[in-house]
């Protein structure tokens, strides 16, 4: 258990928490949750100990472990992958290295000998004989075969090298695991290892995560950073939803009520407070609306945007014809002979064992990179919205937002429409003003959602639409896809997300594609489609999704 009293945490005059009193018990996994900014990551820190709060305290009990998961992808650059897992046990991975040196000596000293004692008798105690086994069952059920364990982390790629690390922090059984967005950079079957694994964990998780999927899978508990304190709730992710919209849905009609009630008894007032054989029957009734004139809530740092992308028409029955199409970018051969038809009514998401796959093939259907053979072919009533995964080219000005997004209107739109849209996009008031070059990564994103919602297309190309955005923002993106009439083509990473916006799925293998008219959820759970897939991989390492 992990637990804090009266915990405070600012910065200058931002305020994150004041006076939080919480409990974090044994066999529990919380889902810290949270506005972006809130505050999610920094809790973690001061849990682990990287940074002091403000003001109160941490409690951890005496002789228990924490780990965590590193953020700094070139800490271990220097190790092995399997030094850098056992060093999640520090304890330990010293343990080895003193026998190794000692086992080393041809003489050791009668002092030396004691010590080799003591450090087998230690080693003993903390399963030391079966570390390097416990590592490799934990790599292997991430994707990382024994042939890269000797791998110096240097020659990583930066998605492998996540993968090391968060092995590295479910290494060796702490007793309390802190994880800030686990699930980036791992494909689907190593978020379903993962959600198998933390499910069957024994002792204490606090894990920071924008999938929605992961945090119903695996909470049992749900930490809701607001108001400026953190307050606990039983259950998953849903559960906390449905009982944070009742909460305030009730919030909400009490209010109305006693809004009224208050109307009602100040209009009495004004009527008979002259009148002397109502005075006293008005003074009741203006110390009752004292009575009833309560705190309103405070203010939410949760703020959901509204999305809806509306098409100027249908896209007609003839879509897009895509024919042998190769891409080879830096000596990686990602499009071969990619070959598909895209028919009305198709929501069609793009998976792979390389993420580059989908936004190269994005990249060439948007005009904005060539195929190096092979051809495609939009059809004429087509209009075609192309939201990429990296937008910094469309930020390097030093325009406002408004001015921004008017550079996309059309003639129609008036500065008035374009502040109303952005308002609905969370951009309100002197927001609205700020240079685009300053804005945050999930600030960009909504920027670009803006962007496609003024396009009127009839066709969506949309690269990781949800990167970078809170719970909140990201239930908009797949609201707005779900209610869109036309089609839609995307690749992402949020398994709720691709379950419910799409209806097919087209996956990127090292030997082609695999196109399947079914929902994702079919795709993904259906065993023969499973053990073709593994078929198509054939030994390549496992997917990046």
């Amino acid at each position: 258990m992990i637990s804090t009293t009266n915990l405070s945490i600012s910065f200058g005059h931002d305020i994150l928490f004041k006076d939080v009193s919480v409990k974090f018990g044994e066999e529990s996994c919380y889902g810290l949750i949270g506005a972006n900014g809130s505050g999610k990551s920094t809790f973690l820190k001061v849990l682990s100990g990287e940074i002091e709060a403000t003001s109160g305290t941490v409690h951890l009990p005496k002789g228990k472990r924490i780990a965590t998961l590193q953020q700094d992808h070139y800490a271990f650059d220097d190790y092995t992958v399997m030094q850098t897992v056992l060093l999640g046990h520090k304890e330990l991975y010293d343990l080895l290295q003193e026998r190794d040196v000692l086992e080393a000596k041809m003489d050791i000293t009668e002092e030396e000998g004691m010590r080799m004692s003591e450090i087998y008798a230690k080693m003993g105690e903390l399963d030391a004989y079966e570390a390097e086994s416990e590592a490799g069952r934990l790599l292997d059920g991430l994707g990382i075969l024994p042939d890269m364990h000797a791998t110096p982390m240097k020659f990583l790629e930066g998605g492998v090298k996540v993968r090391v690390l968060l092995v590295q922090a479910l290494f060796g059984n702490p007793d309390i695991l802190l994880l800030d967005e686990p699930t980036n950079h791992l494909d689907l079957e190593s978020i379903s290892w993962l959600e198998n694994f933390l499910y069957d964990f024994q002792n204490t998780v606090i894990v920071v995560s924008h999938d929605r999927h992961f945090l119903n899978k695996v909470c049992t508990h749900i930490a809701d950073i607001d108001f400026g304190t953190i307050k606990i709730y039983t259950g998953n992710y849903d559960f906390w939803y449905h009982a944070s919209q009742l909460a305030f849905q009730r919030f909400t009609d009490d209010k109305k009520r006693r809004d009224e009630k208050i109307k009602d008894l100040q209009e009495f007032i004004a009527r008979f407070s002259a009148n002397a054989s109502k005075a006293r029957q008005a003074t009741s009734r203006k110390k009752l609306v004292e009575k009833l004139t309560i705190e309103d809530m405070p203010s939410s740092s949760r703020k959901s945007p509204y999305v809806e992308f509306k098409p100027d028409r249908g896209c007609g029955r003839n879509i897009l014809q895509v024919t042998g199409v190769n891409k080879t970018i830096d000596g990686e051969h990602l499009l071969k002979e990619v070959s598909f038809t895209v028919n009305s009514g198709d929501r069609i998401v793009f998976i792979g064992f390389n993420n580059n796959c989908k936004t190269a093939l994005f990249e060439i259907l948007a005009g904005t990179m060539p195929p190096d053979s092979g051809e495609f072919e939009w059809g004429i009533t087509t209009n075609v919205s192309y939201m990429p995964r990296d937008n910094s080219s469309f930020f390097t000005s030093d325009l406002s937002i408004v001015d921004w997004l008017r550079q996309f209107a059309r003639d129609e739109e008036d500065v008035a429409q374009l502040r109303g849209l952005l308002g609905r996009m969370l951009f309100s008031g002197e927001d609205a003003l700020k240079a685009v070059k300053v804005l945050s990564g999930g600030e960009k994103v909504r920027c670009m959602l803006a962007r496609t919602m003024l396009s009127g297309a009839n066709v969506l190309v949309l690269d990781e639409p949800t990167n970078h955005l809170d719970l909140e923002a990201i239930t908009a993106v797949n609201d707005g896809m779900c209610k869109y009439p036309e089609v839609i083509l995307f690749g992402s990473h949020d398994h709720e997300l691709n379950s419910s916006a799409a209806n097919r799925v087209i996956e990127f293998t090292p030997r082609g594609v695999i196109d399947c008219k079914m929902s994702f959820e079919e795709y993904f759970s259906d065993a023969i489609t499973i053990h073709k897939r593994d078929t198509m991989y054939n030994g390549h390492q496992r997917p990046v999704l």
